[in-house]
């Protein structure tokens, strides 16, 4: 089914149309959304006091790419997050120039509300090593479990093929990694090699005694879908022996559905610990030109329940049908 022909069904409404990426969390009692836009130019928010009010609410540019330089092409994936008393806001950016050349930066709030006050460049993640963040990298995502700072993100390398690996090192401050990358997980399945070799976008949740990170894989395509890692709650997670990592695509394209391509997703709770994903898919398959730049990965909510210590992930769940 292409672009211009697309079946609708009860499933593929979106919940916030073309918006990739999305990213939406709940802090402090009120929710925030996030997302790439189209023309991957700038960051912009939203914030409601429930989720659904999220739909209408005013969206505000807080920030916009440079005209030259560093962090003037492809603005990618931002994330809102509050740590350590202040707000920061992680993504990643290319050059006018040297388009390709994706790295993490962060902007941080200077004030108390998002939404409001002004924000300030922060500059580049800072790595403890020489081989971080030296090739295209990009889609970290930053959590707290067991006392400590994380992060994790999508980094290419090239032994032979050049292929996108998840990376994680426990951060110093919310600046700063405080260990060398260590890689947690590496496209080896076929679900995960459709037109490119990836793993990207991971997004973290905690429920239980275990800890969860979802990524996506394959080309961003009709094959995009989601994999799914984890860990017992309490692990050293710098060390690679404590996760599992599920040999099968978690979400993947359905087509009764009219869904196609899901993937890069968040997490987040409501007031009740409900836990909940938005992730992006396309209503149709058939994308004409790059389907990096087709506008159409639309935000999508489903509810996230659990089975025998795991998430499942089902579209009768979606929200907002």
């Amino acid at each position: 089914m292409n672009q211009n022909n697309f079946v609708h069904t009860t499933f593929n409404t979106p919940f916030i149309p073309q918006r990739a990426d999305p990213y939406i969390a709940r802090i402090r009692d009120r929710y925030y959304m996030t997302g790439s836009v189209p023309a991957y130019d700038r960051i912009v928010l939203r914030s409601a006091d429930t989720l659904e009010g999220l739909r209408d609410a005013e969206e505000k540019e807080v920030w916009h790419c440079h005209r030259f330089g560093i962090m003037s092409r492809h603005i990618w994936a931002p994330e809102l997050h509050f740590l350590q008393g202040r707000w920061y806001i992680y993504f990643a950016a290319g050059e006018r120039w040297s388009p390709w050349k994706i790295r993490p930066w962060v902007l941080r709030c200077t004030g108390d509300d998002p939404m409001k006050d002004s924000w300030e460049e922060m500059g580049n993640v800072k790595a403890c090593d020489k081989f971080t963040f030296v090739d295209f990298s990009l889609d970290m995502t930053v959590f707290e479990t067991g006392g400590n700072l994380y992060c994790v993100w999508a980094e290419k390398v090239s032994v032979g093929k050049k292929i996108s690996n998840l990376y994680l090192a426990r951060m110093k401050d919310p600046l700063t990694l405080e260990t060398p990358q260590m890689l947690l997980s590496s496209p080896t399945y076929p679900w995960e090699r459709h037109g490119f070799w990836v793993n990207e976008g991971p997004a973290f949740m905690e429920e239980g005694d275990r800890v969860y990170l979802t990524y996506s894989a394959s080309d961003t395509g009709p094959a995009y879908c989601m994999g799914l890692i984890w860990a017992q709650k309490g692990s050293d997670l710098t060390d690679i022996s404590v996760w599992h990592r599920e040999n099968h695509p978690v979400l993947k394209t359905d087509e009764t559905k009219g869904l196609y391509g899901p993937g890069h997703n968040s997490f987040f709770q409501d007031g009740d610990g409900n836990w909940y994903m938005a992730y992006h898919a396309r209503p149709y398959d058939e994308i004409i030109g790059d389907p990096l730049y087709d506008a159409n990965r639309h935000c999508y909510v489903m509810r996230v329940l659990f089975r025998d210590g795991m998430p499942v992930f089902d579209y009768e769940n979606q929200m907002f049908q």
